[in-house]
């Protein structure tokens, strides 16, 4: 962030004495400017949508609307905000349920100068990120032969892989209902979900789609890409407007994929969408190899039976021996059930890696959008498999934001 553009900073807590407090403290950091105070959730919108804050440092518990749910809603309408919990709940659930709202730090009350400035500073940083990503100039590429140019943006979009090592765990539900909750927060609107489960791959199925091209169609020719030719093969979705590439239809021609084309095509179609959301199968061929080497995030997909905990395990030895960043590695647990012994959290303590989403077990609401061809998202939002998944989008979006703000590499 500039040194001359200050992070402009919104205080909210239903005690006037913390919020009187916490403005002390930053009037000696010449490099915040508190521009605005609440008292409640409510309150906090209204602030939020006029002030344009960067940073928010908001109060868990608070009557009437309490400061997660008005964090949720505020990540939607002014995305560039990022929040910071304060709370005198030091307890994990909290701190859970505020990570999963979209919050980028969880301070127990009453914080120290050093650690409420910093976690500021840090969230100032992430908050400029954004701005500059909803700011940023288009410029007109095109493909080779003097193809119609196309604008898009300069900063590349991000490849999500929705991968499990276990056959069974629901990816291609997430990585349908994913797309669309991804969408909802791109401020391109611009998304394609590709299903690199070669064999035995159902996108089309899960929208109720027809499809007659498929990846091979665009792979095949990478090296002589345009714009016009992805428009013609990619189906797009009209309920949703999701580009669907699909798998070949015969497990003969799926064989015809190169993985080293693969790889190209992946990494041609962040010049034309925001998000590239691939869904793989468990089977760890080449052409999954490549996906993950290109894959901006892995969303590692479990269940809580042993044996779908037992392969993350083996794959996540394999991804450390490959240099494979931990912090491009998520864990979501899908089909969870709360009554079970096997929680989130002891998921994470036997990985080692931290748990950044839940998907709730209900069979029949999943079986009946899959049959129906229409995702869970669409048809009802307010379902909690919904309302989980719009938590994981906010989630990986937040991540990606974390990951370029840091410079990772990914690996080639």
């Amino acid at each position: 962030m500039p040194s001359q553009e200050k992070i402009r900073v919104l205080i909210v807590d239903d005690n006037a004495d913390t919020r009187e407090n916490i403005r002390r403290i930053l009037q000696f950091d010449l490099s915040i400017e508190v521009v605005g105070e609440a008292s409640s959730g409510t309150e906090a919108l209204e602030q939020a949508y006029h002030t344009k804050a960067d940073v928010i440092i908001i109060d868990i518990n608070m009557p009437g609307m309490d400061g997660i749910t008005a964090t949720e809603i505020i990540r939607k309408k002014v995305p560039h905000s990022q929040v910071i919990f304060l709370s005198v709940q030091n307890d994990p659930m909290y701190m859970r349920r505020a990570m999963r709202a979209g919050a980028s730090d969880y301070l127990i009350k009453p914080p120290s100068i050093d650690d409420l400035t910093a976690a500021i500073h840090r969230a100032g940083e992430t908050a400029a990120l954004e701005k500059n990503r909803s700011t940023a100039p288009y410029v007109m590429t095109g493909g080779l032969g003097g193809a119609a140019g196309i604008m898009s943006m300069q900063t590349p979009g991000k490849i999500v892989l929705v991968y499990s090592p276990k056959g069974g765990t629901g990816c291609t539900t997430i990585a349908t209902n994913l797309s669309v909750a991804l969408k909802e927060i791109s401020d391109t609107k611009k998304v394609i979900l590709i299903d690199a489960d070669l064999q035995y791959g159902d996108v089309p199925v899960f929208f109720n789609e027809q499809v007659r091209k498929t990846i091979l169609d665009l792979s095949s020719r990478v090296d002589d890409l345009d714009a016009e030719v992805v428009e013609e093969v990619v189906k797009t979705h009209t309920a949703t407007g999701i580009g669907i590439l699909p798998s070949p239809p015969k497990i003969e021609i799926a064989e015809k994929i190169d993985p080293e084309q693969f790889g190209k095509l992946l990494k041609y179609l962040t010049n034309l969408y925001a998000y590239v959301v691939v869904d793989t199968s468990s089977y760890l061929s080449d052409v999954v190899s490549a996906a993950i080497d290109n894959a901006s995030i892995i969303l590692l997909v479990t269940t809580q039976e042993i044996p779908s905990i037992k392969n993350l395990n083996v794959f996540l030895t394999l991804a450390d021996a490959s240099s494979i960043a931990k912090d491009r590695i998520v864990l979501v647990v899908n089909k969870y059930d709360r009554r079970l012994a096997i929680t989130a959290e002891r998921i994470a303590e036997s990985l080692r890696q931290p748990v950044i989403g839940m998907i709730p077990y209900e069979e029949k609401a999943i079986n009946s959008s899959i049959n129906r061809g229409v995702p869970l998202i669409v048809e009802n939002k307010n379902h909690p498999i919904s309302k989980s998944i719009q938590s994981l989008a906010d989630n990986v979006k937040n991540q990606l934001i974390k990951l370029d703000s840091t410079e990772i590499p990914v690996r080639s």
